[in-house]
């Protein structure tokens, strides 16, 4: 698997990057171990957890998994932190919080990057900054990140941290062919502030990989209780045109329809990392047969062309 900059910080990371949304839920920890094992030996280092992921177990599945199978240093760790009980709490309490309970789940001793996981409209952005900037001088963070923001928040944090000496590492938002939105400001934002892009559901919220083509497999997200809601957006009449797009130029290259969409995402500008979040161990595999394969620059720029960027916000999750 190819490597990439974190953008401008000078940490590597893998291109595509493994989510852990269902582990310790709908991915068994024995499913999990086979993931990461096939993640490994692709070359894979990044590795997106949260502890609010599976119904709070991912980040105990991963850290058993580096306790016992799992050598830390091959990995690039992404958590988040900034949401408490009663939601948004990006306090110097809430953050201090998290990431030691973070931390204490994962049986590590630091975190590659947090990211604050959504604005806080109650907590002042200086107060946020401070509370990053301390964790990041204690060693407990390696880097910081944004999720889910507009332009003009990151802007703010992102003079904030680099007023106490912190650079930030990533934004961390949504982007595939069916959720652009971020074109409008992150994308420069990120650019300006020298900040990889970290893009989450690049495969469209599993749409993008072709499994919603003909129907709702039983065993998938959009059957699931848990993941309906998250996947239904995207099975409307404008998406299956755009899935149907990307089919139709997967068939041409004889390529899997998840390879020319995650190949779409690692084209743009700004972009570091593609995540997938795949339940199970075969599901990996399938992703990463033909992960290297070159798709044309041509193909690219079509599909660019056959979808439209929706200038909003990817929505919170």
């Amino acid at each position: 698997m190819r490597k990439r900059k974190l953008g401008t910080i000078g940490t590597s990371v893998s291109a595509v990057g493994l989510g852990t949304l269902t582990w310790g839920r709908d991915t068994s920890p024995e499913e999990a171990e086979k993931q990461i094992g096939l993640f490994l030996d692709a070359d894979g280092s990044l590795i997106d957890s949260s502890p609010y992921f599976g119904g709070g177990a991912a980040e105990s599945v991963l850290g058993e998994l580096l306790r016992t199978a799992i050598d830390r240093s091959a990995l690039h760790i992404v958590s988040r932190a900034g949401l408490g009980v009663d939601g948004v709490d990006a306090s110097r309490s809430s953050l201090e919080r998290n990431v030691r309970s973070s931390l204490q789940n994962l049986g590590t001793e630091w975190i590659d990057t947090l990211v604050l996981a959504a604005p806080d409209p109650v907590t002042s952005p200086e107060e946020t900054a401070d509370a990053l900037s301390a964790l990041t001088s204690r060693g407990l963070i390696n880097g910081v990140g944004f999720g889910n923001c507009p332009g003009w928040y990151a802007g703010v944090m992102s003079e904030l941290l680099r007023e106490r000496g912190v650079r930030l590492s990533a934004v961390h938002t949504e982007y595939s062919l069916l959720q652009r939105g971020i074109e409008r400001e992150i994308v420069p934002f990120a650019e300006h502030a020298g900040a990889g892009i970290i893009a989450w559901s690049s495969l469209g919220r599993g749409v993008l990989a072709g499994r919603y083509r003909h129907s709702i497999p039983p065993d998938s997200r959009a059957a699931s209780p848990h993941f309906a809601g998250f996947v239904e957006p995207y099975l409307d009449d404008k998406s299956r045109q755009t899935v149907e797009a990307i089919a139709t130029a997967a068939d041409g290259l004889g390529v899997d329809i998840a390879t020319v969409s995650l190949a779409w995402v690692l084209s743009r500008p700004g972009v570091s990392a593609a995540l997938i979040g795949p339940r199970t161990a075969a599901q990996l595999s399938a992703i990463l047969t033909d992960l290297d394969e070159d798709i044309p620059d041509a193909v690219l720029a079509a599909l660019t062309d056959v979808t439209e960027p929706a200038w909003g916000y990817p929505e919170r999750f």
